[in-house]
């Protein structure tokens, strides 16, 4: 309880800050938001992308954005053809701020989102309401929206190198297990998860992600016993109660100097 009750006052100190900036306006140069129309994949899919670039020494936040980010929002139901969006996010930076540990983006975000429409035949009317958090010595939260008709279009190296950037699957770096223990705590549940898989070299950090649904989890305390990782970290959910983990939606991003991996799913 004492990470979580870090992590609550991190927060806190930074929606109050925030919400100061906000009450004298969030100046207009600080981002510039577009949506890149992409192209068609093969599977009929659009690889589109959310272009965000940040004033200078300014980031943002990755889909698990650590101790004290800002998780990113994304509201496509002002879109039209839509059936489906993935995202498909670069492998992270780490970013130390006051003894925290938070993962994100300096400068310039490049998110590749692959939209699978309802009717292949139409054209892909896309509209986002976006939320995300953008700091330097203190975080702001903003809000835009990203829209656009995503019928034409071509190959884009940006998104291209966005999309080499993500992390690689884990079996890459020579996973040949993952498994999650569970046990229920007071408030939630404990996750310890083990990769047996050879060190990636230099200091190697795990991210853990319950999947979908608004579950907190820890910051993940991460050792190495030889051949295998093991990350433990605590799972929140709002009713502060135990729940049943769907072992399948677990994600485990493992980041080191210069590489990425990431493994979806464990067995108990």
């Amino acid at each position: 309880m004492k990470r979580v009750a870090g992590y609550l006052a991190v927060t806190t100190a930074c929606v109050a800050l925030a919400g100061a900036v906000a009450a004298q306006a969030v100046p207009e140069d600080l981002y510039a938001a577009e949506l890149l129309p992409g192209w068609q994949t093969p599977e009929g899919t659009r690889m589109a992308a959310l272009h965000l670039t940040l004033k200078e020494g300014w980031k943002t936040y990755w889909r698990a954005p650590g101790e004290a980010g800002i998780p990113p929002i994304f509201d496509w139901s002002g879109s039209r053809n839509v059936a489906s969006v993935t995202y498909h996010w670069p492998a992270p930076e780490v970013f130390e701020l006051s003894g925290y540990t938070t993962f994100g983006f300096h400068g310039e975000l490049v998110l590749p989102i692959e939209i699978r429409p309802q009717d292949p035949g139409q054209p892909i009317l896309a509209s986002a309401d976006v939320e995300l958090g953008i700091c330097e010595e203190i975080c702001v939260p903003v809000a835009f929206r990203i829209a656009g008709e995503l019928s034409k279009g071509g190959p884009d190296k940006r998104i291209a190198r966005a999309l080499d950037a993500g992390p690689v699957p884990a079996k890459t770096a020579g996973l040949t297990g993952f498994q999650c223990a569970v046990e229920p705590i007071r408030d939630g549940l404990r996750l310890t998860a083990t990769l047996t898989m050879p060190p990636l070299g230099g200091e190697e950090i795990a991210v853990l992600e319950a999947g979908a649904g608004d579950i907190w989890v820890s910051p993940a305390e991460t050792r190495r016993e030889g051949g295998r990782l093991v990350s433990v970290a605590d799972l929140i959910p709002p009713n502060a109660r135990p729940f049943a983990l769907d072992r399948s939606s677990v994600v485990v991003t493992v980041l080191s100097p210069g590489r990425a991996v990431q493994q979806i799913g464990c067995t108990g």
